[in-house]
């Protein structure tokens, strides 16, 4: 009878359609676990660490002073690799994955708030020991490191912010998180590398710098399972209010790095960070031409240069007296 295949064909066709699906969740946007991932990226020298029931991931290379980077949103410690190449022949040079990212992933405990995040990177510090340090920051990771050295202005010897986000008007000067609508959370479940790509695009000044091996990275950072809904959840949880007022809390050498091109971060605020840092002995403001929020990952070359040039000229220099026992 006509309408019994017709049914027949509708059900072939559901049932095709739900093994499409199926395949491409499980073969194209699965979770990867956290033991292959591990498997191909904690290579040495990575590490781990528990903290009050977080597991974090961490490298700590090279020796002399202390130089102690974090990333940005979505990223992980693994941008910073031309920076960590540039600096460890002369730098103890330290970096971590934050909760949610890189081969950290989820916070047990679900908590993802800029407090909490602040307290696991305080706990980090004293556990390796760190008395006296120079800490880095981009984006979310400015924003940590800004809030650390208000917080401790006798632990750090200078603080460099490259486009820290808390002053984004999105976020700026909210006492409650954003409204991520629950329809976000298919980014946990089906995301394409494309998606990832447009991303950084959107944040480069020029595209066309964007490589594959950057796009790579981050994607499989983020098919880490349970990164991808942990990385929604902070979104959920952030809140950047009182931000100016940690700003002007600032009491140490400050270095801003911005892109002249950033879109997300714009140029303005750079200037207006650099007046809100009026309780600072020194700041310092510099601008890569054309380059865009995803600054370390577009210009590496030029950036790693720019932050050993600034370590360096700031550095004692050591006298034949210093040198005798």
């Amino acid at each position: 009878m006509p309408w019994i295949k017709r049914i027949l064909r509708a059900l072939l066709w559901f049932i095709a359609t739900v093994a499409v699906l199926l395949l491409l969740g499980a073969v194209i946007y699965r979770d990867m676990p956290a033991s292959e991932v591990e498997a191909k990226w904690a290579t040495p020298p990575s590490k781990f660490v528990v903290i009050d029931g977080v597991r974090l991931h961490y490298r700590d290379e090279g020796s002399g002073p202390a130089v102690v980077l974090l990333h940005a949103n979505y990223s992980s410690l693994f941008m910073w690799d031309p920076w960590v190449a540039t600096l460890r022949d002369h730098y103890r040079v330290i970096r971590i994955d934050l909760p949610a990212h890189g081969l950290t992933g989820p916070e047990p405990s679900g908590n993802y708030t800029l407090e909490r995040i602040q307290t696991l990177f305080e706990r980090f510090i004293d556990e390796r020991g760190l008395q006296r340090f120079t800490v880095v920051g981009t984006s979310i990771g400015g924003t940590v490191a800004m809030r650390y050295t208000a917080a401790h202005p006798k632990r750090v010897e200078r603080l460099v912010l490259i486009s820290p986000g808390s002053l984004e008007a999105r976020v700026r000067g909210r006492t409650t998180p954003t409204n991520v609508p629950r329809a976000a959370d298919i980014l946990g479940y089906v995301t394409p590398k494309a998606f990832t790509r447009f991303l950084l695009t959107n944040d480069y000044g020029d595209p066309a710098r964007l490589t594959d091996a950057v796009t790579d990275e981050w994607y499989e950072m983020w098919m880490r399972e349970g990164n991808r809904l942990a990385m929604i959840n902070l979104l959920r949880q952030y809140v950047s209010g009182g931000v100016e007022d940690k700003i002007r809390a600032v009491k140490v050498p400050v270095l801003l790095i911005w892109g002249e091109k950033n879109k997300r971060v714009p140029l303005a605020l750079a200037y207006e960070t650099q007046k809100l840092l009026k309780n600072s002995p020194e700041v310092k403001l510099e601008l890569l031409p054309g380059i865009g929020h995803m600054l370390v990952q577009e210009a590496p070359v030029a950036s790693a240069q720019l932050i050993r040039r600034y370590l360096d000229e700031r550095q004692p220099v050591k006298t034949v007296a210093d040198a005798s026992p």
